[in-house]
């Protein structure tokens, strides 16, 4: 195993947090440094901007100046800022992450690219570049479903060998993927999950934590049952798995972010608006939605 020291440790429970908007489609600041006050009241470990749960693809880049700003800023030091730079072309990926680097934030996360589908040795050279020219920690976000790219384990494994190179978010569903990538990097390198449902077994075959859709509405549930994994609490840590499994499941009933903003939108944090072409959710999947939450919350409550 590899001796290699990595610039920054994101072991720990990261939210994916949502951007609000107003009933017009601005951002909606108040409600977001509501939502980022609940996130570090829980001790969260760190904020992920920009991603898809942050509907990233509808936000100017006028907006992410701004966005970036100002959470860097709210948050100061109190939990990683990690902003979503992913983009198909690397260049404009470059841009985005050092951009994200002059405003302050702590690291990128970077998706393989979408839609122009690079073999493995374009995924090594378009991640190699960015650790070596955008001025940031990389989080690699291994997302097949959306980008239609498996970055495979050995591809992980050799970019795990640069410093800059820090994590993977592994969102590829397969269990054999991510015991895979497991063994096959260095001991420093973060393996997260980027399913909620997958946190607790990734934790036990030696990851270190999450990218957390579900956070953004438990995040102290969420937190503490990391953070009960990591601690080898196994009772405590799968009595919390089984709790937060159907919401975990709900929060996907279609496609995210609708679920996890219409599930904050019915406890009056933020309004249930969203940017075309995504939009309200389909009325059968918000009614199961909706009684998912509701049966959660009882007798439960998470202020």
């Amino acid at each position: 195993m590899s001796q290699l020291t990595h610039a920054l440790s994101v072991q720990g429970c990261h939210t994916a947090i949502v951007t609000p908007f107003t009933t017009d489609s601005a951002i909606d600041y108040p409600a977001l440094d509501q939502l980022l006050d609940r996130q570090l009241d829980a001790h969260i470990d760190g904020i992920v901007l920009l991603g898809t749960t942050g509907e990233n693809p509808t936000i100017t880049r006028a907006e992410r100046t701004d966005l970036i700003k100002h959470v860097v800023r709210y948050v100061s030091g109190r939990a990683l800022v990690i902003v979503g730079t992913g983009s198909s072309s690397t260049q404009e990926a470059l841009e985005l992450t050092q951009e994200a680097a002059r405003l302050g934030a702590d690291a990128a996360l970077v998706a393989a690219p979408a839609y122009n589908k690079p073999t493995q040795s374009g995924l090594r050279a378009h991640f190699l570049h960015l650790a070596e020219h955008g001025g940031l920690p990389l989080m690699v976000y291994n997302v097949p479903g959306r980008t239609a790219v498996n970055i495979d384990p050995e591809t992980v494994a050799a970019l795990a060998q640069h410093p800059q190179i820090v994590a993977v978010k592994e969102a590829s569903g397969s269990l054999e993927q991510i015991t895979s990538v497991i063994a096959q990097v260095p001991s420093d390198f973060a393996v997260l999950s980027g399913d909620d449902a997958m946190t607790l077994p990734l934790i036990q075959a030696g990851g270190v934590g999450v990218v957390s859709v579900l956070a953004n509405l438990y995040p102290w549930r969420m937190n503490d049952f990391v953070h009960a994994a990591l601690d080898g609490d196994v009772l405590t840590a799968r009595a919390a798995h089984d709790r937060l499994l159907p919401m975990m499941h709900a929060c996907f009933i279609q496609t995210n972010p609708l679920p996890i903003k219409t599930a904050l939108a019915e406890r009056g944090l933020i309004a249930e608006v969203f940017r075309l072409p995504l939009c309200t959710m389909d009325a059968p999947q918000r009614q199961e939605l909706v009684a998912s939450v509701q049966r959660f919350d009882t007798p439960l409550v998470d202020a």
